[in-house]
């Protein structure tokens, strides 16, 4: 298991806390290379960079932390580490730990579950970490199962385009119940828009809401969360509903 390379990256930004414990957790696997958001880009998807030109700049933070800081998103991070400034593939792809859960449909907005979905479109086994929480008071456990999660991905294996999201809840180890395989379920942020004016007369609004989840109870991701139950989801990114092509078809689109 030792000596292996591994991109670690986020959309929380370079500095912040989540992404130095997430190093620290991985750090004895091998070589580490950060590669990670310059500022915060929570909540950019998949979106990629093409209009403008991507900068690196080195990076070093405490205890041997060191990596480049990018002005892109997620994914930029991802495709310019494995394309540039690595000279071979890594063998993992790691990205977190992001503060916030990362479950439902809200992964579809996710640049931390985007950062890992780069990393299997370009072919690497890729896992993405989030903890259920934006203060959260411990790493420890989200550190540990990263580990465990590194050890066996790196054992059996992940099916071709598929990558794993965990979730842990914002609970010590002794509290968390343990781990649940869970599937992607339908929670989703019911947003509302808060209108206001700012010094000058002029209107503005700022996003707020909170999370729903119609499937409760449930094997899903968030559910598992709300039991107190580390979440592990495998994902992928073919978003073809195959249950409902024989039914497109009877459409008779050539007549």
């Amino acid at each position: 298991m030792k000596n292996k390379t591994i991109l670690v990256t986020n959309d929380d930004g370079i500095f912040a806390d989540g992404i130095y414990w997430l190093w620290e957790a991985v750090k004895d696997f091998g070589n580490v290379l950060v590669v990670a958001p310059d500022t915060e880009k929570s909540a950019v998807g998949h979106a990629i960079t093409i209009a403008n030109p991507l900068r690196t700049k080195k990076i070093h933070r405490n205890g041997g932390f060191s990596g480049y800081a990018v002005n892109g998103t997620p994914a930029d991070c991802v495709k310019i580490a494995v394309r540039s400034i690595l000279d071979f593939p890594p063998d993992l792809v790691i990205s977190g730990i992001n503060l916030g859960a990362n479950v439902g449909i809200n992964v579809i907005y996710s640049g931390t579950v985007s950062a890992a979905t780069e990393g299997i479109i370009l072919g690497i086994p890729s896992i993405a970490v989030s903890i259920d929480s934006h203060r959260p008071g411990d790493f420890r456990p989200a550190m540990e199962i990263t580990r465990k999660a590194i050890r066996n991905v790196l054992e059996h294996g992940l099916p071709k385009g598929t990558l794993l999201n965990l979730n842990i809840p914002d609970l010590s180890t002794e509290k968390i119940k343990g781990v649940q395989i869970t599937t992607q379920g339908s929670a989703f942020f019911k947003d509302s828009f808060e209108k206001r004016e700012d010094p000058r007369g002029k209107n503005y609004y700022w996003m707020t809401g909170h999370l729903s989840d119609p499937d409760l109870p449930g094997n899903t991701d968030n559910q598992a969360l709300k039991n107190g139950f580390i979440s592990i989801t495998p994902i992928h990114y073919n978003l073809t509903n195959k249950s409902f092509l024989k039914d497109l078809e009877a459409w008779k689109f050539n007549e």
